[in-house]
């Protein structure tokens, strides 16, 4: 039993502490950035846009959307493409300031498909990321392949090839190289 005297003792420590005390700040929430993309494959005629990575986490159904335009035209086959090149891709779409979509020429490649293009050329590497789902070839309406390659190569993010001739960039999520 705590007397009178020993509760206004107490209570008045508890108003003095309560007053002096810092008050509680709630901690900023640092919303982190969007990433979006924007592809039309102009084999297939689709497009895939839109955000694809919010709340710091991947949207599962935007990725799949991204996967079903990046397949592979002559099978069929869709592949899962992997983040890190997209995400190379939407930097570099924030470097160059891009509006307009990624013209997609090759996404992911079947084996099948790898080896018909590797006996035909040999700018194929029989190996190809392609086929791990870590390589696009890109081209921008209005935009030389010089000047995107370029912009690709300064991010040192992975291997870049420009194709003048055939008026196209690869770009993968592999060890960094150029060609």
């Amino acid at each position: 039993m705590i007397d009178r005297r020993q509760f206004l003792s107490f209570a008045t420590a508890a108003v003095a502490t309560s007053m002096f005390a810092a008050p509680a700040i709630a901690k900023p929430t640092i919303k982190k950035p969007e990433r979006s993309i924007s592809f039309y494959n102009i084999h297939t005629g689709e497009s895939a846009n839109g955000i694809y990575w919010a709340e710091g986490r991947y949207d599962r159904r935007a990725l799949t959307s991204i996967y079903r335009v990046l397949r592979d035209h002559r099978t069929d086959q869709v592949h899962a493409i992997d983040v890190d090149v997209i995400d190379m891709l939407h930097r570099l779409r924030s470097r160059i300031g891009l509006g307009r979509p990624y013209h997609v020429i090759s996404g992911y490649r079947s084996p099948e498909s790898n080896a018909m293009l590797a006996s035909m050329s040999d700018g194929v590497a029989h190996k190809s990321l392609h086929m791990e789902g870590k390589a696009v070839d890109i081209r921008v309406e209005g935009m030389s392949p010089g000047t995107l390659g370029r912009a690709a190569k300064s991010m040192k993010s992975g291997g870049v090839g420009i194709y003048r001739s055939s008026n196209f960039v690869h770009v993968d999520c592999g060890k960094v190289r150029t060609w």
